[in-house]
């Protein structure tokens, strides 16, 4: 009788596999990208991949893929943002657009809203600023450290009218207005509420219809 060990290895090589090397971590992939911190926009701006990734002065931050709730949440806003687009003039994105707030300073909301007044901070692979940022609240405290406390400066000092802050665990929306450089609360609203928007007066929801969405 052949031995095993013998027969898989002349099972992968009659396929060209060597399998000592099919079970190694690929480590090296890694060097084919510039070290943290060393990042350049243009490099990051190259960066192809389905991953939401954000980046700062030389470092990105790659996120969790969202859930089946999340996605569904970012559909349901899609839907109605498109549908305001055509009554008021303007255009609506999903995650995946980078959205320039400074200089090396890149963040990817999940969903933003752009009047047309304002179409020139439009670009092939990015947009300059939005009049609306929307964000889905993730599970980790990492995700709800960032949404509810770092970006809520960040997209207050890059001049971001009106931010929303969708919280599915707490089941609530929060909305805050830009006042000079700084967020105000415009309204916090609970599931059995209807959220508002100082920005855009058409812009009515349901906060149920929102966290239920399918």
């Amino acid at each position: 009788m052949r031995n095993p060990e013998v027969r898989t290895q002349t099972y992968g090589s009659s396929y060209g596999i060597d399998s000592r090397r099919s079970s190694s971590p690929v480590w090296r992939i890694a060097t084919l990208f510039p070290n943290q911190g060393a990042w350049s926009e243009q490099e990051y701006l190259a960066l192809d991949t389905n991953r939401r990734v954000e980046f700062d002065n030389g470092f990105v931050e790659v996120h969790d893929l969202p859930t089946d709730q999340h996605q569904a949440i970012i559909s349901y806003f899609i839907v109605v943002l498109r549908a305001l687009a055509k009554q008021i003039g303007g255009v609506e994105r999903a995650a995946g657009l980078r959205l320039r707030l400074w200089d090396q300073k890149y963040r990817e909301p999940d969903i933003v809203f752009l009047r047309d007044r304002n179409s020139s901070l439009r670009h092939e692979n990015y947009w300059d600023g939005a009049d609306l940022a929307i964000e889905i609240v993730s599970a980790s405290l990492e995700d709800r450290e960032r949404d509810l406390v770092a970006k809520r400066i960040d997209y207050a000092q890059a001049g971001i009218e009106e931010y929303w802050i969708v919280d599915p665990a707490e089941e609530t929306v929060t909305v805050l207005s830009l006042t000079g450089d700084v967020y105000s609360e415009h309204g916090f609203f609970g599931r059995g509420d209807v959220v508002t928007s100082s920005l855009l007066p058409e812009l009515t929801l349901r906060v149920s219809e929102i966290l239920d969405a399918d």
